[in-house]
């Protein structure tokens, strides 16, 4: 329903429309009104986010895809960068932003996550617009629920759910598109040359979207999602959310028609507007409740109703308890939390950001032999033995050069990479090498020495990489 719309019916409509909503125990399906206003405009604009999800996998970078998390070759391929597994570190440091992330979002300003970006919100936001558009208003999905199967009734339940499997459909081969090349899948998925894995993930994701987002619904917030159940911790007095003004609205009473309100009566009409477009059909008047997704949605239904009834919106706004109680209000930057959850933030920005910076297209791995430390030759030369790792982040097989600083070894000479050694691309190639000195050139018993690896790719390009060790011989 429009905002044009709202405010065209009367009190006394949204008086008889709101005998059919109840608060959601769990026992009924929960059929929300739509109407427009700002924080429905804004959660529109947020699930369109989510269109990147979709489109993501069809952007080209040269001759592959942009991104492609290619587990198989256990390369991920981001845009111009390419992480292997040893790599994957950085994504502990990428995960603990996300938390953090969430948990000073929360307790600031609730659960904007879940009113406005999570995936469940989104494809449950969806398939409701569908039911709404199919099926008609809250009112006629409720008869039509209690009528009985007829031609009628098959055909607009078959349109709703063929629509339903059609984005679901959708949702799984996008989230398969993301580890495999998503034209080829495409292709492969009509021609049924795709993997039995393949198959599998968008059969789950079928399942999985359309039971979620179109049969469980709100519920899956109520009895599934874990964040539901720890949002008591992270909110506090302080928090900026979606508030009923409890000085300003009580005591509620009915507005009648040609006749005064009754003296002490509040701003609060009792319209139940708020719950009925609230999609997990909870009342923002009795407080903060687990099933308050915190979207803003009963923000805008209770200020329609204050406009057509010349009294200030606002009755529901967001704002902290301690703000509706006229409380004095902590600043923000006087929150001990505020500043644990800055700082936490900021070492996981900075470990990601170090990681990025010191990643190398071609790395070297020394690791020296353990048994034997070193071996006395028959000409009185001490030999140790190398294993070298050449690691190649590059999307191509390059030719390296493993060279070996030896201008403190008098008649130092290296075995086993003589010759150029072709180091396969996303993946380490080992190399076993020796390397010898003369013993009576040998002043200490353990010295430093410099392995360096060095190889051009075909534009031309030169990468290296150099990695200390030590050679070791006998005591002086």
């Amino acid at each position: 329903m429009s905002e044009k719309q709202i405010h065209e019916q009367t009190i006394e409509e949204l008086y008889a429309e709101a005998q059919e909503h109840t608060i959601n125990v769990g026992d009924v399906k929960i059929h929300a009104k739509r109407m427009g206003g700002k924080f429905r405009n804004l959660k529109w604009a947020s699930n369109f986010l989510w269109l990147i999800f979709f489109i993501g996998p069809y952007l080209r970078l040269g001759d592959r895809q942009a991104v492609l998390l290619d587990i198989p070759n256990r390369q991920f391929h981001i845009f111009n960068l390419t992480l292997l597994p040893q790599d994957l570190w950085m994504l502990s440091f990428v995960l603990l932003f996300f938390a953090i992330l969430l948990a000073v979002v929360t307790a600031l300003a609730g659960r904007v996550w879940c009113g406005f970006f999570c995936f469940q919100t989104v494809w449950t936001d969806v398939f409701t617009w569908i039911e709404d558009k199919l099926e008609g208003g809250p009112a006629k999905r409720r008869k039509l629920e209690k009528a009985k199967w007829g031609v009628a009734k098959i055909i607009v339940r078959a349109k709703k759910y063929f629509v339903w499997f059609l984005i679901a459909f959708l949702t799984g081969v996008s989230f398969t598109a993301w580890f495999t090349d998503a034209f080829q899948l495409w292709v492969d998925i009509f021609t049924l040359n795709a993997s039995s894995t393949v198959y599998i993930t968008i059969s789950m994701f079928i399942v999985g979207t359309v039971f979620l987002a179109g049969f469980l619904r709100e519920q899956t917030c109520f009895w599934l999602c874990p964040y539901a159940r720890i949002q008591a911790v992270m909110i506090d007095d302080t928090s900026i959310v979606p508030s009923y003004d409890v000085k300003r609205g009580e005591t509620r009473g009915r507005l009648l028609k040609n006749k005064p309100a009754v003296e002490g009566q509040g701003d609060c009409v009792d319209c139940n507007q708020c719950v009925a477009v609230c999609p997990t059909g909870v009342d923002i008047r009795g407080g903060q409740q687990e099933g308050c997704i915190m979207c803003g949605l009963c923000i805008d239904a209770c200020d329609a109703v204050m406009e057509k009834i010349d009294k200030p919106t606002g009755l529901i706004k967001y704002a902290s308890w301690d703000g509706i109680m006229g409380k004095e209000e902590l600043p923000l930057l006087k929150r001990p939390r505020v500043w644990v959850y800055g700082a936490i933030l900021l070492i996981s920005v900075l470990g990601v950001v170090i990681g990025l910076s010191s990643m190398e297209s071609l790395e070297l791995k020394v690791i020296h032999a353990r048994q034997p430390l070193f071996v006395l030759q028959s000409d009185g030369s001490i030999q140790n033995r190398y294993t070298m790792k050449v690691l190649n982040k590059m999307n191509e097989d390059i030719k390296v050069t493993i060279s070996v600083d030896g201008s403190e070894y008098k008649g130092l000479t290296m075995l086993g990479a003589e010759h150029q050694i072709v180091a396969t691309h996303g993946t380490v190639t080992p190399v076993t090498i020796f390397v010898k000195v003369p013993r009576r050139n040998l002043s200490e018993k353990s010295q430093p020495i410099v392995f360096t690896v060095e190889g051009k790719d075909s534009e031309g390009n030169v990468y290296q990489s150099d990695r200390e060790s030590v050679f070791i011989g006998p005591k002086r």
